[in-house]
């Protein structure tokens, strides 16, 4: 169903089937390829700028959750029995901690 969304995108006119202009598509393809990305997280450990620095390096956008500024966030937190921060989510697939490594491994 999602790539029905993008081949109409590609087929929106006959004039232009099959040619899109780069900057019409390219939010749109982005939108697809990468996985959901959540991180929870403080402001002050370590680790979880780190994880910061390394999305912003490799241009993946995920949302960031602060489990001490954000009631609803640290609610989450306590639901999922958070353990140590940050957490992050790829999709279904969860991360204790950061390390390039693991997050290559459940990201890709």
């Amino acid at each position: 169903m999602k790539y029905g969304y993008l081949l109409a995108c590609l087929l929106w006119n006959p004039a232009h089937a099959g040619t899109a202009p780069d900057g019409f598509l390219r939010p749109v393809m982005a939108a697809y390829e990468q996985p959901q990305v959540e991180m929870y997280a403080t402001s002050w450990r370590p680790y979880c700028q780190q994880a910061r620095n390394y999305f912003r390096q490799q241009g993946i956008r995920y949302i960031e959750y602060d489990i001490e500024k954000d009631a609803a966030a640290r609610q989450a937190y306590k639901a999922f029995r958070g353990r140590g921060i940050p957490i992050i989510f790829v999709g279904k697939h969860r991360m204790n901690g950061f390390s390039v490594a693991g997050l290559n491994k459940i990201y890709r």
